[in-house]
């Protein structure tokens, strides 16, 4: 059976009742990342969905709040109205909500340049494993306080806490926007890269690919991403066809590039030192340690 609060406090009294009874929770927003990580299979599924849509949206302010189960594909959206973006776009695709992005803190093709998920979130409200409702940071760019609470939620792999809303920084649309494909070897291609990220004119991204990732609709090399006013693009454009045979390409590979990611994350080794640290963190936040259990060691 899958709970499914209506409201934070709801979602409140259902976790306080877990963790008074120790009963496990399974964390669920779109169900687009089950698999992702060891899945917490024999626990109890807690839903997410009702939290979504646009709370709060400033243009001016370049901020939006929207509930943690809203898609991307709402997300950018209801920015592009306004000709502004949140560069998130993280592998896997628009389907996933911003919540899962932020607590799992997946990158796309656009984090080097633009900011990983921490760098974007400007704040943001859960309810810990106590059934406490928590709103750290804030909804502007100005508004520091509790960020380190915060980016410790961005990641946490809603181990700490069950994020229901999150504020984000936008940025405008670009004037100029260009997908550049470099057929090149793997090696040359890598070399390339790297070349392109210290370059005068970085591009916004620029990732390896194979022609079997994009269905043969290029060949093996760079796809590179510029963006930015006239003159920036140009001068980039310039770069790239100095140092390869440089051919114009269809913006929508990235969405192709980003959706056909593999949606499992390898986990990296974690000393005995980060893993008593994350014991620590967790028990100070769930110490019945009913959600998502199993994650954070």
């Amino acid at each position: 059976m899958t709970l499914r609060p209506d409201s934070v406090a709801e979602l409140a009294a259902f976790i306080s009742d877990a963790a008074s009874a120790r009963r496990a929770l399974r964390l669920v927003g779109r169900g687009t990342w089950l698999d992702a990580d060891e899945a917490v299979r024999d626990a109890e599924p807690l839903a997410l969905t009702a939290f979504d849509g646009v709370i709060e949206y400033e243009p001016g302010d370049l901020t939006i709040t929207v509930g943690a189960a809203t898609t991307l594909a709402e997300l950018d959206a209801v920015t592009a109205a306004h000709h502004q973006w949140c560069p998130l776009a993280p592998w896997g695709g628009d389907t996933g909500s911003v919540g899962a992005t932020i607590s799992t803190a997946t990158s796309g093709p656009f984090s080097h340049a633009l900011g990983l998920p921490r760098d974007l979130v400007l704040g943001l409200e859960c309810v810990d494993g106590t059934g406490k409702v928590l709103r750290p940071g804030g909804r502007v760019v100005k508004n520091v306080a509790g960020f380190d609470l915060v980016r410790l939620m961005t990641g946490a792999w809603g181990t700490l806490g069950a994020i229901t809303r999150v504020s984000l920084r936008l940025r405008a649309r670009p004037a100029a926007d260009e997908t550049w494909h470099l057929p090149l070897d793997a090696t040359r291609a890598d070399e390339v890269q790297q070349e392109l990220r210290r370059s005068m004119t970085p591009p916004i991204a620029c990732e390896l690919v194979r022609e079997d990732q994009l269905s043969g609709a290029i060949a093996d090399g760079l796809l590179v991403r510029l963006a930015g006013n006239a003159a920036v693009v140009a001068a980039g454009r310039a770069d790239l066809q100095r140092r390869a045979d440089a051919r114009a390409a269809d913006g929508a590979l990235w969405t192709t590039l980003r959706e056909h990611a593999p949606s499992r994350v390898p986990r990296r080794p974690r000393s005995p030192a980060v893993q008593a640290l994350n014991r620590e963190v967790k028990h100070a936040f769930d110490p019945a340690g009913v959600l998502n259990p199993g994650i954070l060691q």
